[in-house]
């Protein structure tokens, strides 16, 4: 007999890369070029102890998630610069979690 198997890998620590994107974002009304974007997520996730992989992987992480936010309608793109939306808080670790724990508590 066969058994099903789960075969979806599921990330459920939380994601600092987007959380930090999301704190400098999130409070600055100002728009960021990706550079100076980046150095300030490297620069707090460097305070936090946060940063594995060298900075070049976690650069081309953080274009990854940041082009993530911008296809989520969280943050804005014109031309070279990004600035983040009123809903941006919506991707950090912190709301997911509270999201998920409440629709568990919807669902029983």
């Amino acid at each position: 007999m066969s058994t099903t198997r789960k075969t979806r890998f599921s990330r459920r620590i939380p994601d600092h890369v987007t959380d930090e994107l999301v704190n400098v974002l999130g409070h600055s009304k100002k728009a960021f070029g990706f550079n100076d974007l980046f150095e300030k997520v490297y620069e707090n996730l460097k305070a936090r102890n946060a940063v594995s992989g060298g900075e070049e992987m976690l650069r081309l992480r953080a274009y990854e998630k940041l082009q993530n936010l911008v296809t989520r309608g969280l943050v804005e793109k014109k031309g070279k610069e990004y600035r983040g939306l009123a809903r941006i808080e919506e991707a950090s670790s912190a709301s997911i979690a509270a999201a998920a724990e409440a629709a568990a508590q919807a669902s029983k």
